[in-house]
C-alpha cells in the first residue's frame, strides 16, 4: 500500500490533466475513484492478450495506462477495445520496457508468446510491479525458476494465466473429491483430443511492414521470418512455444493434479508437489507441415510413495488429429478410484458409479474474467492470487516442461524436487534451459 500510495502522489500531475474531467464521467460509468484505481500495462495486445485487454478493462478499478506492442496492426484494435468501454487512451510503443520505467504503473499483464513470458515478468519485479503472465510460466525449467526467485525476493503478486483456478465449478468439483466419495485414488489422466490441422509449410519471406521482427525473436535465435513462425502458429516451433503440452496441456494438468492432491487428503495423505519419474513417448507422425513439437504424445508422471508405500500416478494424452473425445470431452481430465470416478471438461464436471451411472455433476462456462478480478484484488490486498506462480502456476508449468524434456530426451527422467534438476543426467539437464540467449536479451540473474 505504501507504494501505490507514492505512485498516486507522483503521478498526481499527469493523471489530474484528465482525471477531473474524467471523474464525473467515471463515476457514472461505475468506475472506482481515482484512489482505488490501478494502473495497468500490456505487453503484447492481441491473441490471448488481447482477450485479457477486454477482462482488464472491463474492472471498474482499472486503467490500462501503456501497451507495448511489436506489430503496429494490432494496436487499433486494441483502442477500439479501451474506447468501446469509454477508457482513456494509454501510451502505445513497441518496447517494453518503457512500461517498466513508468512509476505510475501498478501492475503487467504479459500476454506474448511463451518465450517472452519470463523477462518481462522478472523485470517487471525487479521494477516493482506485480504481474499477470500467461501460461505456462515461461519457456523452460530454468525460466520458470527465475520467475518465482524474482517474485519471492521482492515479494510481487504474480498470477498464472490458469483460470481454472478461480472457476466455482472446479471449486465444486475439488471439494466434491475431498468428500471421499471416489474411494482410494491411484490414477489421474489429462488429455488433449481436440482435431486441429496442419500449418502447411510456406517459404520464408520478409516480415509484414513495420513489425519489429528482430524484438519478436528476443532471445531466440536469428533467423528469417516465415509467417507460420509467427501469430497464431508459434506455439509448435522449439524456439517460441512449448508444443500443445504447454499450450493447452497446462490446464487439462493442472486439472488433474488438483483433484489427485484432494483425493489423496481425502485419505489423510499428501501428494508430493512434484512426480519423481517422468517419461514420455511420441513424435510428429501425423501432419505433413513445418511443425516442429509432436502432434502426438502421452507423458507419465509417477509419484513417489507415501507414509503407507503407496505411490500414484499422472498420466497426459494428447492425440491432436482425433475426431472424437476421450470420456465425452475433447479436453479434460478424469480421477479413477475404486468407488468411482471423475471426469473433469472444461464446462462441467461429472462424477460417475462404478457401472457408469452418474453420482454428482456441476457445470458452468469458464469464467476469464474471475481470474483477473482475483488478481486485481490481491494486488490490493497482498494475499496470494488463486494461481499463484510459487504454489500453483511454477508447479504446473514445470510437469510440461518436465514432459517436454523427457520427450526430447527419449528416456525416464528422475526429478529432483528441491532443486528441479534431472538426476545425474547432464544432457537431460541441458535441455532446462536455452542453448543460448540472443543478446541483449539475457535471461536475468536475480
Amino acid at each position: 500500500m505504501k507504494r501505490r500510495q507514492f505512485i498516486q502522489q507522483s503521478g498526481r500531475g499527469v493523471a489530474g490533466l484528465w482525471a477531473a474531467s474524467a471523474l464525473s464521467r467515471s463515476l457514472t460509468l461505475g468506475q472506482a475513484p481515482p484512489s482505488e484505481r490501478i494502473r495497468v500495462g500490456f505487453v503484447g495486445v492481441a491473441g490471448r492478450a488481447g482477450r485479457l485487454l477486454q477482462d482488464f478493462a472491463d474492472q471498474p478499478d482499472v486503467v490500462v495506462s501503456r501497451l507495448a506492442e511489436i506489430d503496429p496492426r494490432r494496436v487499433p484494435g486494441a483502442l477500439k477495445t479501451l474506447a468501446d468501454r469509454n477508457r482513456p487512451t494509454p501510451i502505445v510503443s513497441t518496447d517494453f520496457r518503457r512500461l517498466l520505467d513508468d512509476p505510475r504503473i501498478d501492475a503487467l499483464v504479459v500476454g506474448t508468446p511463451d518465450h517472452w513470458h519470463a523477462i518481462p515478468t522478472i523485470l517487471g519485479c525487479l521494477a516493482g510491479k506485480d504481474v499477470y503472465v500467461e501460461k505456462p510460466d515461461g519457456h523452460n525449467m530454468l525460466e520458470g525458476q527465475r520467475m518465482v526467485e524474482a517474485m519471492r525476493k521482492h515479494r510481487r503478486i504474480v498470477q498464472l494465466g490458469t483460470q481454472a483456478r478461480s472457476s466455482p465449478r472446479m471449486m465444486e468439483a475439488i471439494e466434491f473429491v475431498r468428500s471421499g466419495a471416489l474411494g482410494r485414488v491411484l490414477v489421474a489422466k489429462a488429455w488433449e483430443s481436440a482435431r486441429q490441422g496442419s500449418i502447411g509449410s510456406p517459404p520464408d519471406t520478409d516480415p509484414p511492414p513495420g513489425v519489429d521482427y528482430d524484438f519478436w525473436l528476443g532471445p531466440a535465435p536469428k533467423r528469417r521470418f516465415n509467417p507460420r513462425r509467427f501469430h497464431g502458429s508459434w506455439r509448435w516451433f522449439l524456439d517460441y512455444g512449448t508444443g500443445d503440452l504447454g499450450n493447452d496441456g497446462v490446464h487439462r494438468i493442472d486439472y488433474a493434479r488438483w483433484a489427485l492432491e484432494a483425493a489423496v487428503a481425502a485419505e489423510g495423505a499428501s501428494l508430493a508437489a512434484l512426480p519423481r519419474f517422468i517419461s514420455a513417448l511420441g513424435g510428429k507422425w501425423y501432419f505433413d507441415d513445418i511443425q516442429e513439437w509432436p502432434d502426438t504424445l502421452q507423458v507419465s508422471y509417477e509419484y513417489p510413495e507415501d507414509e503407507s508405500g503407496i505411490g500414484r500416478i499422472l498420466s497426459y494424452e494428447m492425440r491432436v488429429w482425433t475426431p472424437y473425445p476421450i470420456h465425452g470431452a475433447a479436453e479434460g481430465a478424469a480421477l479413477y478410484g475404486d468407488k468411482g470416478y471423475l471426469v473433469i471438461s472444461n464446462r462441467q464436471w461429472t462424477a460417475f458409479n462404478p457401472d457408469h451411472s452418474v453420482l454428482a455433476a456441476g457445470n458452468e462456462s469458464e469464467v476469464g474474467d474471475r481470474h483477473v478480478r482475483n488478481f486485481l484484488d490481491c494486488v490490493k490486498s497482498r494475499k496470494k492470487p488463486n494461481a499463484d506462480l510459487e504454489t500453483i502456476g511454477h508447479p504446473a508449468s514445470l510437469y510440461c516442461h518436465a514432459g517436454n524434456a523427457a520427450w526430447r530426451a527419449k528416456r525416464q527422467l528422475e526429478l529432483d524436487p528441491l532443486t528441479e534438476r534431472f538426476v545425474n543426467d547432464r544432457s537431460a539437464n541441458a535441455l532446462r534451459t536455452r542453448a543460448s540467449y540472443r543478446r541483449p536479451w539475457q535471461l536475468p540473474r536475480i
